[in-house]
């Protein structure tokens, strides 16, 4: 008897805690946020991240009842950004609006990574899927990448061309090795940095986001070549992928709402419901779909099993692109 009576107050005792645990749970979700949210871009002001973070912050506001604070933190391919979202408090409070693509990217890239991404951060959710585009100033004569092809042939180690993200740096990379060219690499910190050179003619083409691209082409600045993604994008209908092209590759790069790692589940969870919500808008849609992006839903667990298998397919990439390592 003694036994049973000890066995049924330890059931008890279990139940009470578990039941004390998921209500704990629902109350920390249930107070979050409790101040102001900060939302981190990892580039400067007036780039294809910087919009998508500002549009997201104004949009998740009154979902979360705080006021959203966005800051950026340029540099180091983005680690800088990583590096401090890694470090923040992990109460939800401050949210890294960024191109996990790039996060991965970034990693491989860099020789001393300061966090270890796959450990330090975690995702809350996805936003969109979006390609690096190839473009060229509107006013050259090449219309395909086969016409840019031959003009850099000729033009051998003279022709040059910009980058300034990990994704444009490999599809440039692969893109060079691929068709055999000799190229010179020019690095900016940040996509609008390279508009003047291309204008100019020191470029002969750049690779950048698609939410830069397209903005820059509405303003007739540049003529977009081709997509870095595996597959044609709905919202990129009529720009070739660089498969197409015959420079095999599948680059496709997605936004997320990353937090630090020790982020506690109802949190993160609570979180990724607003992000669903927002992303599966139809304003949202049509946002996206203007800045050549589609919309991308996943909950948190889908979002953190892609993140961590496209770490393992970075340290791929920058190898087939002999990529030499930085910093």
């Amino acid at each position: 008897m003694a036994t049973t009576v000890s066995r049924r107050a330890v059931t008890r005792g279990g139940l009470a805690a578990a039941a004390a645990t998921a209500l704990g749970k629902r109350a920390l979700a249930q107070q979050y946020p409790s101040q102001d949210v900060h939302f981190i871009c990892a580039f400067p002001a007036g780039g294809g991240a910087d919009l998508i973070t500002r549009y997201m912050a104004e949009k998740m506001r009154p979902l979360m009842g705080r006021t959203i604070i966005v800051e950026n933190k340029p540099g180091a391919l983005g680690n800088i950004a990583t590096e401090y979202i890694a470090r923040s408090k992990p109460d939800g409070h401050t949210v890294l609006i960024q191109g996990a693509s790039a996060v991965a990217a970034a990693n491989a890239i860099l020789r001393h990574p300061t966090v270890d991404v796959s450990k330090a951060i975690r995702l809350a959710g996805t936003i969109n899927r979006q390609a690096t585009m190839l473009s060229v100033h509107a006013a050259k004569p090449w219309k395909t990448l086969a016409d840019l092809t031959a003009a850099l042939k000729e033009k051998k180690d003279k022709a040059t061309y910009g980058t300034s993200n990990p994704v444009g740096k490999v599809m440039s990379a692969i893109y060079r090795k691929t068709m055999g060219l000799e190229l010179v690499e020019v690095l900016y910190k940040a996509a609008p940095d390279m508009v003047n050179d291309l204008v100019s003619g020191s470029l002969d083409f750049v690779t950048a986001d698609s939410v830069f691209t397209v903005g820059q082409e509405r303003a007739g600045v540049v003529r977009p070549l081709a997509l870095s993604s595996g597959e044609p994008l709905k919202a990129s209908a009529g720009v070739p992928t660089m498969t197409q092209c015959g420079v095999p590759m599948d680059l496709t790069s997605y936004f997320a709402a990353i937090v630090p790692a020790a982020t506690p589940d109802p949190i993160v969870e609570q979180l990724g419901k607003w992000v669903a919500e927002v992303v599966g808008s139809e304003e949202t849609r049509k946002f996206l779909g203007d800045t050549a992006s589609d919309p991308w839903v996943t909950t948190p667990a889908e979002a953190q099993a892609y993140y961590l298998k496209d770490i393992e397919n970075w340290k791929n990439y920058v190898k087939i692109a002999n990529i030499e390592q930085q910093g």
